[in-house]
């Protein structure tokens, strides 16, 4: 199935700006807060803290909300999160994660049958889709940032093992523990990056038709609508 796309998640994302930034704003007030009742409210002493907070001013957090909820997860009355990771089996074979950090099991549980009973696909067992992902880092580059053979010798010497282009973008993949070297070396040598985070990157995709496509969407909009839902990962060939 000729120009079907690896990246096509991205781009489905992408189209979604605002609703994607108020989830990474979502997700990282919750990690300081998990952060806090688990280690204090000192950065200095609390190591899951201190990288929450980096996390936070990386996604343009304001340093006002930091504080704010570093206090108000101090308070005896907060609730603390709990990460965990939903799969599914959408339609066509295709496998879908959604990542969650939530105050409420219950309710995950409750919005996660009613997705399927709303858009189908079934809730699979922990453990059968995720073994088909892989925890990557993805750096983005827009192209007219940068000469794709420096920048390709750039990122390899710095620790990345892929490099793709595609669209208007490069696409680099590193190992989870070397994003942030390479991020920091495209930097130090002025080479904005668009976006660079880690993510669950399929190990093989699936094609399937282009109806059963349309049911895959609607059932991963759904889900990325959920509040508790901070993102989701499939692994479909789409265009």
């Amino acid at each position: 199935m000729a120009g079907h796309s690896k990246w096509a998640n991205i781009k489905h994302r992408k189209g979604k700006a605002d609703l994607i930034k108020g989830k990474i704003f979502s997700r990282v007030t919750k990690e300081i807060i998990s952060a806090v009742r688990q280690g204090g409210p000192d950065p200095k002493s609390n190591t899951k803290l201190r990288i929450a907070v980096q996390k936070a001013r990386a996604a343009n957090l304001p340093n006002d909300n930091i504080e704010r909820n570093i206090k108000k997860a101090a308070s005896p009355d907060q609730a603390d999160f709990f990460e965990m990771t939903y799969e599914f089996y959408g339609y066509g074979g295709v496998g879908i994660l959604a990542e969650i950090m939530s105050d409420n099991k219950n309710r995950v549980s409750s919005d996660m049958r009613i997705a399927t009973n709303k858009k189908g696909g079934t809730i699979a067992t922990p453990g059968s889709v995720s073994f088909n992902f892989e925890r990557k880092g993805i750096i983005q580059v827009l192209k007219k940032n940068a000469i794709e053979d420096e920048l390709f010798l750039l990122a390899t010497e710095a620790g990345a093992e892929d490099f793709e282009a595609e669209g208007d973008l490069y696409f680099i993949t590193t190992p989870p523990d070397q994003l942030i070297q390479v991020k920091e070396t495209l930097e130090q040598n002025k080479i904005p990056c668009e976006e660079a985070e880690l993510q669950m990157v399929p190990k093989s995709y699936v094609e399937c038709t282009d109806e059963h496509q349309k049911l895959n969407w609607e059932l991963i909009d759904y889900l990325e609508n959920l509040d508790d839902v901070d993102v989701v990962y499939h692994n479909m060939k789409a265009d």
